[in-house]
């Protein structure tokens, strides 16, 4: 009987420890990338997005900087990625990052848009889990043709 009473056991606790946990509900990192067709440092509308991209999402010790977590994702065929993070990174630094670029005349990542930092903790007063990332782009060899009109009007609306 004793016997029967710890096998039950060590079956049905794990069971019981497992329901008692909390579910974990996973983060889901979007976000973009673009190539600045016009090189100027910003999306305008003759952007295009880049299909076949690809991003990395690392989160580095606040204290130390060591790399605690790092995953990649590949852009859709609409310039867009979706990284699934199972894990809480409350304190931890986690920046979205490009890789690399399909487009050959389109490689070059543009300063300051080439990363995009993302908050990965539910600890934030933030009820979904869903975490959207600022645009990335990189840089055009050449700018397209019409780029100058456009960004006269750009200097216009400035005045």
């Amino acid at each position: 009987m004793a016997r029967v009473l710890l096998l039950l056991a060590l079956c049905v606790l794990p069971a019981l420890v497992r329901a008692a946990r909390p579910a974990r509900n996973p983060f889901v990192v979007q976000g973009s990338v673009y190539c600045d067709t016009c090189l100027a440092g910003f999306e305008t509308s003759k952007t295009t997005n880049i299909a076949g991209a690809k991003v990395r999402l690392e989160c580095k010790d606040r204290k130390t900087q060591d790399l605690v977590y790092s995953k990649e994702g590949t852009t859709d065929s609409t310039g867009k990625y979706t990284i699934t993070v199972d894990e809480d990174h409350k304190d931890q630094i986690c920046d979205c990052m490009l890789v690399s670029s399909p487009r050959k005349d389109c490689r070059s990542p543009s300063a300051g848009r080439d990363r995009a930092r993302v908050i990965l903790t539910n600890n934030n007063g933030l009820v979904s889990t869903t975490r959207y990332v600022n645009a990335m782009g990189f840089m055009a060899a050449h700018p397209m043709s019409g780029c100058t009109e456009l960004l006269r009007l750009y200097q216009e609306y400035e005045d």
